[in-house]
């Protein structure tokens, strides 16, 4: 049964470093949520707190309802993944999947049958047999995995679960490990600093900072709608104007950019509006037109530039361009045969309002 998991006002120190700084969060039952946020923000002791490895020096830990701030880790059905898995090399890997069944005592025919479940369903089912120095990477994380489900825990911890593989492997193993949590019936907590691991994996994003959660809600939501620069830069790619935003509702402002540029921008935030602000355009939101085309359009929000400089990607490129009356943006578009811009093209470059994204200046 997938556990609920209550974090409330918690606070952790390491001497003179204070590593969690009053965080609270809820999670539901069955729900999955990704930490995210660069290394030393807290992400991994917040983790560590859930598990028992640590204790807060304030706040609560409740799981399922139960207070187990002070419980040690055995007492709280949780299931581990480490980052570097920690398989044990002189056990099979069907010994290192039973390993925390017979710590709890399960009977033999009944371990036998959770384990063959467990590699059946992380694709290894004729792997038991096997020592892990026998295996990938890729194949010793799902082990690990299965170790971690084996004993049927209702939360599951994954810290790092794919940084130890290469970037390709990663990309396939990441739908496979949302494939297995979606099969068993846990809530999941991952610890990771890959944005696009975070945004895969997570019903909901959780950006740390300094100890801190600066925002949380649904990926489309964080990414799209960050409430900071740092925000819109750990989640990805972003170009960046500075200006200020003059009459404004409906969720649309006029903005005014320190080089005379005016665009009508979107709004989510109010408060952004005061004084000067940074204006938050991701690469995939530019479109990009030849100038005739862009002539007849009508359409607001249309900057003259020339291409710079153009660089493929495989299945996108890149296009860096430079807007007249100064400054440069980015655009990021599929890359398609045919439709290519050349540096020294001039062209139109189209911001569209729901792309332009407010948020404070940065003190």
């Amino acid at each position: 049964m997938a556990n609920s998991v209550e974090f409330i006002n918690a606070v952790k120190h390491f001497g003179d470093v204070t590593a969690v700084d009053g965080v609270s969060f809820s999670i539901a039952g069955g729900e999955t949520v990704a930490l995210l946020g660069p290394s030393g923000c807290g992400k991994t002791t917040i983790l560590r707190i859930i598990a028992g490895f640590e204790r807060p020096d304030s706040g609560v830990v409740r799981i399922a309802g139960e207070d187990v701030t002070r419980l040690r880790p055995y007492q709280r059905n949780v299931g581990l993944l480490f980052q570097h898995y920690a398989l044990f090399p002189h056990m099979t890997i069907a010994e290192n999947v039973a390993y925390g069944l017979r710590y709890r005592g399960c009977p033999r025919n009944e371990i036998d049958d959770r384990v063959a479940q467990m590699l059946e369903l992380v694709r290894l089912p004729d792997f038991g047999h096997r020592k892990p120095h026998q295996l990938s990477g890729g194949q010793q994380q799902r082990v690990a995995l299965a170790r971690a489900l084996a004993t049927r825990p209702g939360l599951v911890l994954l810290d790092e679960p794919l940084s130890a593989l290469d970037a390709k492997l990663r990309q396939e193993l990441r739908a496979e490990l949302k494939q297995v949590l979606a099969a068993v019936d846990a809530t999941t907590i991952v610890v990771t600093h890959d944005q696009e691991e975070a945004m895969s994996l997570g019903e909901r994003v959780f950006v740390m900072k300094s100890g801190t959660i600066v925002q949380a809600g649904p990926p489309n939501e964080v990414y799209g709608q960050p409430r900071s620069r740092f925000v819109a830069e750990f989640m990805g790619r972003a170009n960046w104007f500075r200006g200020r935003l003059e009459a404004h509702g409906n969720g649309l402002a006029a903005f005014v950019g320190a080089n005379g540029m005016k665009l009508v921008v979107s709004t989510f935030d109010d408060a952004a509006g005061r004084g000067e602000v940074d204006l938050c355009v991701r690469p995939e939101s530019i479109d990009l037109m030849p100038l005739q085309a862009a002539a007849t359009s009508g359409e607001r929000n249309r900057i003259p530039g020339q291409v710079l400089e153009v660089t493929p990607l495989g299945a996108m490129r890149q296009i860096l361009v430079e807007l007249q009356g100064g400054g440069q943006v980015l655009a990021v578009q599929p890359n398609r045969s045919g439709e290519a811009h050349g540096p020294g093209q001039p062209v139109i470059v189209g911001l569209p309002a729901e792309g332009c994204v407010v948020v404070p200046v940065a003190a």
